[in-house]
This record gives structure tokens, sequence and C-alpha cells, in this order.
């Protein structure tokens, strides 16, 4: 069995996907005057959160595919800013709003996770992130430095 996977197969392309045709039914409930305002921007950045993925997913150099996670990562962001603002505007209520960031939250956590185990793949000179050799004792069980073992 061959180690390559289609790009349909990605948990994250599919997720990001399904968002934007639901993303796109939405967005057309909205005002007319917002046709071509608000409804193409979501529009567009949710197909372009996909879009981005796909554009680089073949490509050879790992650079390049980091490159399509990152502007994936920007798009989806966006289409929660555009997410926010049609709720401020009372053309989508805070329950689906939030129900929406959550959802692209976790295809951008996904896509933070593809983009560290491509930059392993990289030498650790030409990493972004190199790696942090942190000691576990240093925080407390939230994650967070204790803040009565630092000094100020």
């Amino acid at each position: 069995m061959s180690e390559y996977r289609k790009l349909e197969d990605l948990i994250v392309y599919q997720k990001l996907c399904q968002l934007h045709i639901e993303i796109a039914a939405i967005s057309h409930r909205w005002p007319a005057e917002e046709k071509f305002e608000l409804g193409s921007q979501i529009r567009r950045s949710s197909n372009s959160a996909a879009a981005q993925l796909a554009e680089k997913y073949d490509d050879r150099h790992i650079r390049n595919k980091i490159e399509g996670i990152n502007r994936s990562h920007g798009e989806a962001a966006e289409s929660v800013h555009h997410l926010f603002m049609a709720h401020l505007k009372r053309y989508e209520t805070l329950e689906t709003y939030e129900s929406y960031r959550l959802r692209y939250q976790e295809c951008i956590r996904m896509l933070n996770g593809m983009e560290r185990t491509l930059e392993k793949q990289l030498p650790e000179s030409a990493r972004r992130w190199p790696a942090v050799q942190e000691n576990p004792g240093d925080y407390s069980a939230a994650g967070f430095p204790d803040p009565s073992s630092t000094e100020p």
C-alpha cells in the first residue's frame, strides 16, 4: 500500500470544504446589499481556506507546503472575522457564530499540527520554529508559569 494520501483524504481538507458549503448557504440569507460585500468576502475566504491547502499539497518542496498551510490558516481566521462581523450586524446569532468559530478553530489546530510535522522534515537550521527545550517542572498543571516561583 502506498504512503501517498490524496488531498481529499485529509480530514482538515474535508472539514474546510464542508465549512465552505455551509458558509456559502448562510451568507445567501443575508440582506441583498451584502451580496457583493460581506457575503462575497466570506464565501471567498471560506473557499480559499481549502483551496490554499489544495494548491500546495502536491508541491515537492516542504517550505512551499508549509506556505500553503499558513495561507489556509489565514483564510480560515479571516472567515471567522467575517462571521463575527455578520454577528455584529445581527445577520447571525451569537450561537451560530460560536459554533462556526469553534469548527474553524479545530481546523486551525489541525493545520498547526500539519505545519509542525512538516517542519520536522527540515534541517533544524532551516526551521521556522526551532525545537525548544523546556523543563516541564517550570509550569503548573494549567501550562502557565507558577507565579510564586518567579522573581518580579
